[in-house]
């Protein structure tokens, strides 16, 4: 199937906020540690650990800081407790936002991204109001590759679908339980991924024009720098000539 570089545009500052390695790495050793307490220090037997660590590696994580991590969860020497609370809300237009966040401290987490939403034109409501917009699916992307092979292998280990996008680029989608059997079929096939991970894709997407795409960027950029935050999702379709302005 033809199509264009959706993923694109939700991961649209992606490349920026990995110049902030430092606060990134940090959210990454939290996840770890939290993923450790919770499921054990196997990846086979822990599919959120093994997933927190394959995004971990693809940021150049070292692998030391990485052992590090699920030893400080293993032996609970980070006493705090967190909790995965999740947050929805609105941006500009009507796009749909999703906020995933670890904290230790919910009236904390709360308020902050309460503000962000308001301080860029947006609006937090209630658990539920925008989540209806979404999908759990298995992504597994190629920058360049063997258009047929892809499809062959992926299909006939059970992908959903394959999307070629315009700029070469080509994309497995799986349901969440298929993820890591599918991306491991491809791996021995010797099609390695540029990047996989189990997300939260949009039904639809709302697109934006320049004014309301500048100050949409912001919000996103603000909820992602938070502390607390662990992932971001939303509905909204920023053209590329409008990403590359910001």
């Amino acid at each position: 199937m033809a199509g264009h570089s959706k993923w694109h545009n939700i991961r649209h500052r992606k490349g920026v906020q990995d110049v902030k390695r430092g606060k990134i790495f940090a959210k990454f050793i939290k996840e770890i540690i939290i993923a450790t307490k919770t499921g054990g220090s196997l990846i086979e037997n822990n599919p959120s650990l093994r997933m927190i660590i394959d995004r971990a590696l693809t940021a150049n994580m070292k692998r030391d800081t990485i052992e590090n991590a699920v030893k400080r969860g293993s032996v609970d020497l980070d006493n705090k407790n967190y909790n995965e609370v999740r947050y929805e809300g609105y941006g500009l237009a009507g796009t749909a936002i999703i906020v995933e966040t670890l904290t230790d401290n919910r009236n904390r987490t709360v308020a902050d991204v309460r503000h962000v939403f308001s301080k860029y034109g947006g609006n937090l409501s209630i658990e539920g109001s925008v989540s209806y917009l979404f999908i759990k699916q298995g992504f597994i992307n190629f920058e360049t590759g063997d258009e047929e092979q892809i499809m062959e292998v992926a299909l006939d280990a059970g992908a959903k679908d394959i999307i070629t996008n315009d700029n070469g680029s080509i994309y497995v989608i799986t349901t969440t339980e298929d993820f890591f059997s599918i991306r491991n079929t491809l791996i021995t096939a010797r099609l390695e991924p540029s990047h996989s991970e189990v997300t939260i894709e949009p039904i639809n997407y709302i697109k934006l024009n320049l004014h309301d795409a500048e100050k949409f960027i912001k919000l996103i950029d603000s909820l992602e720098g938070l502390d607390d935050t662990r992932e971001v999702y939303h509905n909204a379709d920023i053209s590329d000539e409008i990403v590359t302005q910001f």
